[in-house]
């Protein structure tokens, strides 16, 4: 079963990472990665922000990219998200529309 919070510890262990690095990416990508605070004030993160967080790891470990150049990758592949959906909504209703017509003429 999945978690429906993790803490700094679970990203860093998910990510081979040091607890330092993800509390400084949370810092650093606030668009993208949006912690909750526990009762005592410790950053939580949802299955979305860990997400982000792999996203993250790729482009600056494996990639080579900088923390802006990852911030700008992963801003422009969120608008491609919503070009794309966008282009999936055109395309079902044109299907439904079809799907219409094709009932009618039945």
């Amino acid at each position: 079963m999945e978690k429906l919070y993790y803490s700094v510890g679970d990203v860093a262990e998910i990510l081979g990472e040091s607890t330092s690095a993800v509390r400084f990416w949370a810092n650093s990508f606030p668009k993208q990665i949006h912690p909750v605070r526990n009762g005592k004030g410790n950053r939580m993160f949802k299955a979305a922000d860990i997400e982000a967080f792999k996203r993250i790891h790729y482009l600056v470990k494996t990639q080579g990219m900088t923390l802006e150049g990852a911030a700008k990758a992963m801003s422009a592949d969120k608008q491609a998200g919503v070009d794309a959906r966008v282009k999936v909504l055109e395309s079902l209703k044109d299907i439904r529309s079809q799907l219409v017509e094709i009932k009618e003429s039945l």
